[in-house]
């Protein structure tokens, strides 16, 4: 079986992520220097940003849905 050496799975992981190359250079360089807590943090600090990403993409989604149902009510009204 070949599978993929451990520290290639995380650079794919990070990237699958959505972290860019300076994020993943960050998180590299307090891994080498045994900052858990700090990688940690980082790690958080981008899923509260692609989180919010997912909430003002929410917004827009509902206001289109608010859109269609004027337009379906105009229609049949």
């Amino acid at each position: 079986m070949n599978e993929m050496p451990e520290e290639e799975r995380l650079l794919r992981n990070l990237k699958d992520a959505g972290c860019d190359a300076a994020t993943i250079q960050k998180y590299l360089e307090l891994q080498g220097e045994g900052r858990l807590q700090e990688q940690y943090k980082l790690l958080r600090s981008h899923r509260a940003s692609l989180l919010e990403r997912v909430h003002v993409s929410q917004r827009m989604v509902d206001c289109l849905d608010y859109l269609i149902y004027e337009m379906k009510k105009k229609q049949l009204g």
